[in-house]
């Protein structure tokens, strides 16, 4: 449908107020582009750009732009870069580091549920991170769908919800998140199926998820002041040491079907017919 439910309207006001207040907070100049695609504490990221393969001259939606991380980094590898966010405070400041990276890209404020101002087979690739677990999973996908070119990609990674630890942080960290998010579950899979002909998936971190145990027992960051999963990059280069023997044992453990569910992140690549 071309807008929200009625008793959706809550949740989308919500969301934009927790990520407009977010966004005031964010400096152009210390978003993290480059590290984003290229540190070694974030693999999700770097599987699905290579999974892209050349953006050169290619149109792309980045869906909940955020900061502007994504964005920008396709922008900086040629692509023509349509990034929307819910947030009005996040579409300003996605311009801002663009500007500060010496690229340039458009913006606009979008719901990922309703792609409406866009018309069918628009772009070639589709990004999404981090945003699903936000969103009418069927909805957005269903959007992306049409919006997408015959043999474009809708790439994104999302938090998956069946592991007991990153739960516990889930509980603790309220703070930093918002109360309507859902990780992805083991169904969810059937949705991306229905709305692609091929699908591809690949799972991040298990065992080295200790590092957030590190980061509450032993660095004693408190998880409602510092995000985790932001920490993870500003901090990558003190922490290498601790998590990459702990990522080259998930590349063995993420083999086993069962202990995959368990993992943190799963990054998800369809492909249009």
């Amino acid at each position: 449908m071309s807008h929200p439910a009625k008793n959706n309207e809550d949740v989308l006001d919500k969301e934009r107020e927790f990520h407009d207040e977010w966004a005031a907070t964010i400096k152009p100049s210390e978003v993290m582009v480059r590290e984003t695609f290229t540190a070694a504490t974030s693999p999700e990221s770097a599987w699905l750009f290579k999974q892209m393969g050349d953006l050169t001259g290619k149109k792309l939606l980045d869906i909940g732009s955020g900061g502007g991380e994504s964005a920008v980094w396709f922008a900086m590898h040629g692509a023509d870069v349509m990034a929307t966010d819910l947030s009005p405070g996040m579409c300003d400041v996605v311009k801002k580091v663009a500007t500060h990276y010496g690229t340039s890209l458009e913006s606009s404020v979008c719901n990922a549920e309703d792609l409406s101002q866009f018309p069918d087979n628009s772009f070639d690739v589709i990004f999404c991170a981090n945003v699903l677990h936000h969103v009418d999973i069927d909805k957005c996908l269903g959007e992306c769908a049409r919006v997408l070119k015959s043999g474009g990609q809708m790439c994104s990674w999302d938090p998956v919800a069946h592991n007991p630890v990153i739960n516990i942080y889930r509980g603790m960290a309220m703070e930093v998140r918002t109360e309507d998010e859902h990780p992805i579950r083991m169904q969810d899979l059937k949705i991306w199926e229905k709305h692609f002909g091929k699908v591809d998936k690949e799972f991040f971190w298990l065992s080295s998820l200790v590092l957030f145990l590190k980061f509450y027992l032993v660095d004693k960051i408190d998880p409602n002041e510092d995000r985790y999963w932001k920490r993870i990059l500003t901090h990558e280069k003190e922490n290498n040491w601790f998590y990459k023997p702990l990522a080259a044992l998930d590349k063995i453990l993420l083999k086993t079907p069962l202990l995959k569910w368990w993992a943190w992140n799963i990054a998800i690549v369809g492909y249009k017919k």
